[in-house]
């Protein structure tokens, strides 16, 4: 891997192929979950909406972390953040090169993304 340029080429195709699909997934349970805090019965309205926010306010800063600024030169850690965040499948990710795959891997091992 050539840490100037970023990820091999393949890997950058393969990256924005697979990037909508992880957004989406993202989205869909971000989307889920606010469904759910709304409907919390044991809760008043106020109450819903301000977890709502919170958790809408919280999703946003990982989808920011995972999704913005997508450049070669960044793709292994966007890579690896959404792999933290289980947003692809195992056959998914796997379509990586063993490289890729490796040194994310490695910073999922070494540091809390």
């Amino acid at each position: 891997m050539n840490r100037s340029r970023g990820i091999a080429e393949a890997d950058w195709r393969i990256f924005r192929e697979l990037q909508p699909l992880a957004l989406e997934r993202f989205c869909e349970r971000v989307l889920g979950e606010a469904q759910r805090l709304s409907k919390d019965a044991g809760k008043t309205r106020h109450e819903r909406y301000l977890a709502v926010y919170r958790f809408i306010r919280d999703s946003d800063k990982d989808l920011a972390f995972a999704f913005n600024d997508m450049r070669r030169s960044t793709a292994v850690q966007h890579i690896a953040r959404i792999r933290n965040l289980k947003l692809w499948r195992e056959e998914e990710f796997a379509r990586f090169s063993a490289e890729t795959r490796e040194v994310v891997e490695m910073l999922l091992s070494d540091e809390p993304l």
